[in-house]
């Protein structure tokens, strides 16, 4: 089954975009790229901060305001990862850090596969990458950037919706399994949301979910129904910003990973194992699914993070320390208490 979209995967995701209508409680500018503007203008540029090959300030903000230009009473650790830990980063894993690591993390959440290309080509330098799936991490592991990385958790993709939405009966009688889902999202003037699948895993995961859902309901045209074209820039949102705008009624429902919809108090529709990336032979097991965007071929990929501390670390000590906590008794019970799975059985990556 090929699905194909000409269309350029450097985009509006690794760019960045004006996101100044989102609530300040989901949006942080640390986890902005080196190519988009900084909100703080005042802060000094001798701040320190990860991107120093960019040469452009990223600064730090609290309660919508820039925080004062004091020492860091902590040593830094600059962390990379994947924007669908958002929530669980900048939350838990943080204070966690300061608290039994002695490390202040500053992070950067973006699509990891834009990630990936950033740390590849030498345009951000974190002391660790946290990414999903296998892709992007293989990326910084290919251009020599780390030498293993290790699977700390795992999720599945799911169907999250607004509990508002005109549609909000039978999403909750899909959910309940009472009605196929796929034929409710497939109704005339509903609102679908998702994220670019040129720079972000997610935006593929949810193509490739819809691509094994028409092969196991044997609705062959049900991806171009539910999605349309690749770029479809009518549901295409940034990761950041794509679950507070199906919570404020953008969207009447949107692609999720597992651990996204409970922190901004979204239901979600589970979806079936063969069709939710949560296996590991997804791919040998449906050897015929690929999707192609701007001239590359994409397979469909278990949903699992990995972890690697950078070989260029500017804390080298913290970021070994980091990766070493996080598979760990106290991170990994962060990771249930965030609705992660564990990681099984899954292997090591390395160059």
């Amino acid at each position: 089954m090929l699905y194909t979209e000409e269309q350029s995967v450097l985009t509006d995701s690794l760019i960045g975009g004006d996101r100044r209508d989102e609530p300040e409680s989901t949006y942080n500018p640390r986890m902005r790229t080196p190519l988009t503007r900084s909100l703080c203008d005042s802060l000094r540029p001798s701040r320190r901060h990860f991107l120093v090959r960019s040469g452009l300030a990223v600064g730090a903000v609290g309660a919508g305001t820039c925080l004062p230009l004091l020492a860091a009473s902590l040593p830094t650790l600059d962390l990379a990862y994947a924007g669908s830990m958002g929530s669980l980063m900048e939350g838990p894993f943080k204070r966690a850090a300061a608290t039994s690591l002695k490390l202040e993390v500053h992070g950067l959440g973006q699509g990891a596969n834009a990630l990936a290309q950033l740390i590849a080509s030498g345009s951000i330098s974190p002391d660790v990458f946290i990414s999903i799936t296998p892709g992007p991490m293989r990326t910084v592991l290919q251009a020599g950037k780390a030498i293993v990385a290790e699977p700390i958790a795992r999720t599945e993709m799911v169907i999250a919706y607004d509990p508002k939405s005109r549609f909000a009966g039978r999403l909750d009688a899909a959910a309940k399994g009472r009605e196929p889902w796929w034929k409710v999202l497939q109704e005339p003037g509903f609102r679908f949301g998702r994220t670019d699948p040129g720079a972000d895993p997610q935006g593929r995961n949810i193509i490739f979910a819809m691509m094994l859902a028409a092969k196991m309901y044997a609705q062959p045209d049900l991806v171009e129904k539910i999605l349309g074209p690749t770029m479809n820039r009518q549901q295409i949102s940034m990761e950041a910003g794509l679950q507070s705008r199906l919570q404020s009624g953008a969207f009447d429902a949107a692609a999720a990973y597992k651990v996204q919809p409970g922190s901004f108090g979204l239901p979600y529709i589970a979806l079936p194992a063969a069709v939710n990336l949560s296996g590991e032979k997804v791919h040998s097991e449906n050897p015929e699914i690929y999707l192609a965007i701007g001239g590359t071929n994409y397979l469909p990929e278990p949903l699992i993070y990995y972890a690697t501390a950078l070989t260029a670390a500017r804390n080298p000590s913290g970021a070994a320390a980091f990766c070493a906590w996080l598979k760990g008794s106290e991170a990994q019970a962060l990771l249930r208490q965030g609705a992660y799975d564990p990681p099984g059985s899954t292997s090591v990556l390395r160059v």
